[in-house]
């Protein structure tokens, strides 16, 4: 079920998103074939969470679509504008941070899901460590990525194993936020303020199983 009456603020994602484009055809214009297929790769990525969503009774708020948006952009913005190189190793962290604080949010808001479907019972801690874990298990999947990347083709996305443990480290900062600020939410007992981004039925439908007694054959011979 798509997002009712979308706020006017997921035009701001949008906007990240048009950028996104507009980088891929500057690569693919300048004969930068491969960033130009990263780029447009990534453009597709944006979209995953609209798609996810679309026929599920949960609206992630704006913000996260803004900040998956975000989190692409300056990933590909770093390679297409050398921003890896230029402003080593600071961009590079950043991104990262970005990145750890949104796979942070997602996985806040996929608990609240399971938790208003009845599947679990979050406590403050629980989504704490779940949240940790999400971003840590994020974070080293990337790493492997980019190893398995340096192997195959020969680049250098990683500079050592410094980098590698720094870009671990501030990918758990970006976690640690994002489960302060569940934690505070839960202890306060204000977690189901987020509920509204959680999509209702559209008016005047009802579910299948409410809708009425079913037909007896037997009354309409």
């Amino acid at each position: 079920m798509a997002c009712r009456n979308p706020p006017r603020g997921i035009y701001l994602a949008y906007t990240v998103q048009g950028l996104i484009l507009l980088a891929a055809a500057s690569s693919i214009l300048a004969g930068e074939y491969f960033l130009g297929l990263a780029a447009a790769f990534a453009f597709l990525l944006t979209m995953v969470p609209s798609l996810v969503t679309k026929n599920l009774r949960f609206c992630l708020p704006w913000e996260i679509n803004f900040l998956v948006a975000a989190s692409l952009y300056i990933h590909v913005m770093g390679h297409v504008g050398e921003y890896y190189f230029t402003l080593a190793p600071y961009y590079d962290k950043l991104a990262h941070l970005v990145a750890s604080v949104t796979v942070g949010l997602i996985a806040f808001f996929l608990a609240l899901l399971a938790e208003r479907r009845g599947e679990i019972r979050l406590t403050g801690p629980a989504i704490a460590v779940f949240i940790l874990a999400s971003t840590l298990a994020a974070g080293a999947a990337w790493e492997i990525y980019e190893f398995t990347v340096d192997q195959v083709f020969g680049t250098n996305l990683q500079f050592g194993n410094t980098d590698t443990m720094s870009d671990l480290i501030v990918d758990l900062v970006g976690g640690v936020i994002v489960a302060v600020f569940a934690a505070i939410a839960f202890a306060r007992g204000e977690e189901h303020r987020f509920t509204r981004f959680f999509a209702e039925p559209s008016p005047g439908v009802e579910p299948p199983e409410i809708m009425g007694d079913p037909i007896d054959p037997a009354r309409s011979r």
